[in-house]
């Protein structure tokens, strides 16, 4: 984010240009949000979301002096086109959900399968990730930080469960997979404002939040989905491939056994999904890796397919609907599966 906002600062100022005014500046926007400091019931919420079993996905945990950046792996997998193009709108839609929730539900779905075959991996089907954000939320009144430079991501805990389902039938776009974004949807809407979860983990002022919250299980998996961009071209102002900006200290202790960076790219033939996987070279193998990456395709494939073959008119059942958090009444889960059956029904 503040590349795209120094880059068209760099081209206005060498055109001689003047450059528009920062409105907030970081320290200020600091200030403020520290002052909002939640209450109790926001710590109780966020203790709710992190309680759980412990949840290994190697043989043993982090070790900040073995498990550092410099020793990080990588793989990077692509979505085609096909695929990406109907997951990021029309299964959405079909939920009124946002991309992030197709993504998460089929991440749940995944590790959940991934974890059944292997030692001290459990039997439940929840798996507690860390989301990451950009950070810049309208959190803080009279604060405007579109051109205000500087590194604002916020991480949050999220427990996700997709609940049980037929691997085969989610590769076939069964009605597992259907169950599972509306699941996902709900948990996702639970969560309480996201930057609460650091303010209470990092800036409380007397820290018995900070202590209670880092006594708690912690995610093993970390997700971040950038949203989509254009690929850039040959424009005379970008960065250098050549010198990409700094990243982390190499020395740096590894915060996750799993961090998965997504993004969508507009290309020619369309959008296409690509999602890089990072993980402790001496923590996990990269076959392992691999086989929960293709898992995660897999599942976002099944529900691609689920809202294809409703969409076809072939006879398969329809699918989508609303979920709780859409209305203004109080039903659950089944009260609304009901009544939409039912309106289908009579049309």
């Amino acid at each position: 984010m503040t590349w795209r906002i120094l880059l068209p600062d760099l081209v206005t100022a060498w055109a001689g240009g003047d450059l528009q005014p920062v409105r907030t500046s970081f320290r200020r926007w600091a200030q403020k949000l520290t002052a909002a400091a939640p209450g109790e019931d926001a710590l109780e919420d966020w203790l709710d979301i992190v309680d759980g079993p412990p949840q290994r996905l190697a043989s043993r945990d982090l070790d900040p002096r073995v498990d550092i950046a410099a020793r990080a792996r990588h793989v990077t997998l692509d979505l085609p086109a096909d695929d990406t193009g109907p997951l990021l709108t029309d299964v959405p839609a079909a939920w009124n959900a946002r991309a992030n929730d197709v993504l998460l539900a089929g991440l749940a779905l995944a590790v959940a399968q991934w974890r059944r075959h292997r030692p001290g991996g459990g039997r439940g089907t929840d798996v507690l990730v860390d989301l990451e954000g950009h950070g810049r939320d309208d959190v803080v009144p009279g604060a405007d930080v579109s051109r205000t430079a500087g590194w604002f991501t916020s991480i949050h805990p999220v427990r996700l469960d997709a609940g049980p389902a037929d691997w085969t039938r989610v590769r076939a776009g069964g009605p597992g997979v259907a169950t599972a974004v509306k699941k996902v949807k709900e948990q996702l809407r639970a969560v309480p404002d996201a930057l609460q979860y650091g303010l209470l983990r990092y800036a409380d002022p007397d820290g018995e939040a900070a202590a209670e919250l880092a006594e708690a299980p912690s995610a093993q998996i970390a997700f971040n989905y950038l949203g989509r961009v254009a690929p850039g071209g040959a424009e005379d102002w970008a960065i250098a491939p050549e010198e990409p900006p700094a990243g982390e200290d190499p020395r740096m202790p590894m915060a996750h056994a799993l961090e998965i960076n997504a993004i969508t790219r507009d290309l020619p033939d369309g959008p296409v999904l690509s999602a890089t996987w990072t993980w402790p070279g001496e923590l996990l193998d990269g076959a392992d890796v691999r086989e929960l990456a293709d898992a995660w395709f897999t599942a976002l494939r099944g529900l691609v397919a689920c809202v294809t073959a409703a969409a076809s008119g072939d006879g398969a059942a329809p699918v989508g609907g609303f979920t709780p958090s859409d209305l203004l009444v109080d039903l659950d889960q089944s009260e609304i599966d009901s009544l939409q059956n039912a309106w289908r029904n009579q049309h």
